[in-house]
């Protein structure tokens, strides 16, 4: 039913810090993927899908939060796990990666890796999905533009080799999630969005992606002056009842300024004990 890619990365931040940045993307033809099957933290990035057992990506991220590498934190799930031939997981952390797909998956399925990614899809229109997901992120992998916008160029390019091959489902859903040790950034606009029910998921992702990035930049040339270079406008920041938005207008000390509406990924949150094809 899915498609999804998982991704490492070290990059060197402006103040020339080295950090690890994690990222996961996903599409299927079903409503909600986004609180079903990508999970990301600043140690890791986690896809479970096929017949979903959402405690696989919930326990795997927080065994990899917990320091048990990536491949032993999923394999020793999917050791517990009775349907475990019915799974598809996969996922990377600081050090490696870790794909697996169950016997019983529905053709077409498969997975593929790299150095620091994960790709793995069933239901498919074919391998090439997979081929085109993981050949597109490797042509610009560690490139500028930001890890999110990325991964939907990915998606893009399997959702144009067919994708997900149930053309008779019309409602289908996308998301994506990118963490970074180097914490909190104008980053958090765009780096947790999802599109739970469309008939084009990829490209109102990307419409998402670009409308949190614009937002991002109203922002930045809005509250310039209360940004002194050092300090980043999370989303969460207060102003208390001397700070001045356009020179008349004040907030006092209990208004909060959050900037723009967040896509948060917890709306409708599944239980462990849900599965869906």
């Amino acid at each position: 039913m899915t498609f999804s890619i998982c991704v490492r990365e070290e990059y060197t931040d402006d103040d020339g810090e080295r950090h690890t940045r994690f990222g996961v993307a996903v599409t299927t033809r079903l409503p909600g993927v986004g609180t079903l099957c990508p999970f990301v933290s600043e140690n890791g990035a986690v896809a479970t899908q096929s017949l979903v057992n959402v405690e696989l990506g919930r326990k795997g991220i927080d065994y990899v939060d917990d320091g048990l590498a990536v491949e032993d934190a999923l394999q020793s799930l999917l050791n517990a796990d009775d349907g475990a031939e019915q799974r598809q997981l996969h996922g990377v952390d600081a050090d490696g990666t870790f794909t697996f797909s169950g016997e019983e998956c529905q053709g077409w399925y498969g997975h593929t890796s790299g150095e620091n990614y994960t790709v793995a899809g069933n239901l498919l229109a074919g391998e090439s999905v997979v081929e085109a997901v993981a050949s597109t992120y490797e042509s610009d992998a560690f490139g500028d533009a930001p890890l999110a916008e990325r991964l939907i160029d990915a998606l893009e390019a399997g959702h144009a080799e067919g994708g997900d091959k149930r053309e008779h489902l019309p409602v289908q859903s996308a998301a994506l999630q990118v963490e970074t040790t180097a914490g909190e950034s104008f980053g958090g606009y765009y780096d947790d969005l999802r599109v739970d029910a469309t008939e084009t998921p990829v490209a109102d992702l990307r419409e998402t992606y670009e409308e949190a990035r614009r937002g991002e930049e109203i922002l930045r040339e809005e509250y310039a002056d209360e940004l002194d270079g050092t300090d980043e406008l999370d989303g969460t920041d207060e102003l208390d009842g001397t700070d001045e938005l356009d020179g008349t207008d004040e907030l006092d000390g209990t208004d909060e300024l959050d900037g723009t509406d967040e896509l948060d990924g917890t709306d409708d949150e599944t239980d462990g004990g849900t599965t869906a094809e």
